[in-house]
């Protein structure tokens, strides 16, 4: 059984305003106070986040109580803070972000400027566990066509700077402007990735290898594949959809690869338009179907995914709980909806913001 590994980042806000706060020092020091042992949190790149890492997971059910626990732990540290914690991908109200203080932090603001001030957006990462380097760059050759669907599943950032964006999923237009983000061509091996990860990193654009930030990459640090085009989600079960859905495209790719099956191959040009158009619709409209790159409903797109990954759901014995998930988000729609719907009911960004804070540690 493949184990998955979630990173979540959090949005820290005013309890009373909704307005984000610049308060990670003070929360990462209360929560290195409260319990040194254990890093779970982190900084980011800018002083409104919080990011915390679970530990592998084989079982779904475990992996869902960590990421309650780790944002119960997240808001608890916070509240000491002055401030709470929201699983929003934007901010939807208006925000200066300010950049972390550190010197990688520095040198990224000096060479992409506004980029950089204009990052504050937040992101859900999966890992999950490969054989080997070789048998994860496979998998990151096949899968590449399904991951605009996991971006549509997860989509959670409507808002920007107090307005609608018009997008389901802003956060992944905003994360587009860094020079090494995006979709992938084909690789075909370990040492083919490798070799491009090293000439990227030589021609000084980008400061190291942490920032390749393709949509799905070899993990720097774990024997991973690491797939980052998600929304941080507004419920924990949704995250867990979306870790449980890339487990299954890491087995289905795997499976490919061992029986001599040759990737789709979709351009680059076609894979940005899948990922525009998923970012665009989230789940309300259209997506570029994987094996056509047609557009069709986006119910018919994610029925797709679920039975090009059913033989791995069913290993993994995740198959009822993908499916209950999926017809549940269909059926009450991602964060980008419930936000949205928040705001023709109450009329205020800001009980926007403090529902979604209730939401984001709701078991």
């Amino acid at each position: 059984m493949r184990t998955v590994g979630v990173e979540e980042e959090l949005l820290l806000v005013d309890p009373e305003s909704g307005e984000p706060r610049a308060l990670s020092a003070a929360v990462l020091a209360r929560a290195a106070q409260d319990d040194a042992e254990h890093e779970v949190f982190e900084n980011e790149l800018h002083e409104q986040m919080l990011e915390f890492a679970t530990h592998p997971q084989a079982d779904m059910e475990r992996l869902h109580a960590e990421i309650v626990r780790c944002r119960e732990e997240a808001g608890r540290h916070a509240a000491g803070s002055g401030c709470t914690v929201a699983a929003l991908a934007t901010s939807p109200l208006p925000v200066s972000p300010a950049v972390g203080i550190n010197r990688r932090y520095r040198w990224m603001a000096e060479q992409y400027g506004v980029v950089v001030h204009e990052q504050l957006v937040l992101g859900c990462h999966v890992h999950v566990s490969v054989a080997s380097d070789e048998e994860g760059v496979a998998v990151i050759d096949r899968v590449r066509p399904w991951l605009p669907v996991l971006a549509a599943l997860s989509a959670n950032s409507p808002f920007w700077q107090g307005k609608d964006s018009s997008y389901s999923s802003y956060r992944s237009r905003v994360w587009q402007r860094w020079p090494s983000a995006g979709p992938t061509e084909l690789f075909g091996s370990a040492e083919r990735y490798h070799r491009r990860v090293a000439d990227m990193v030589a021609t000084g654009t980008i400061l190291d290898e942490g920032m390749i930030y393709f949509d799905v990459r070899l993990s720097r640090r774990y024997p991973t594949v690491e797939f980052r085009v998600a929304d941080v989600c507004l419920d924990a079960g949704t995250a867990v959809l979306v870790a449980a859905l890339a487990r299954a495209l890491v087995g289905t790719a795997a499976r490919e690869w061992r029986e001599g099956r040759a990737p789709a191959e979709p351009s680059v040009s076609l894979l940005r338009l899948a990922a525009w158009r998923a970012a665009r619709s989230g789940l309300t409209g259209e997506l570029l179907h994987p094996a056509t790159m047609r557009r069709m409903p986006a119910e018919a797109v994610v029925r797709a995914l679920l039975e090009h990954v059913g033989e791995s759901l069913a290993a993994d014995g995740d198959l009822d709980r993908v499916r209950e998930g999926v017809a549940a988000l269909l059926r009450h729609g991602n964060g980008a909806r419930v936000q949205r719907e928040l705001l023709a009911r109450t009329g205020s960004l800001r009980d926007v913001v403090t529902e979604c804070v209730r939401r984001t540690q709701a078991a």
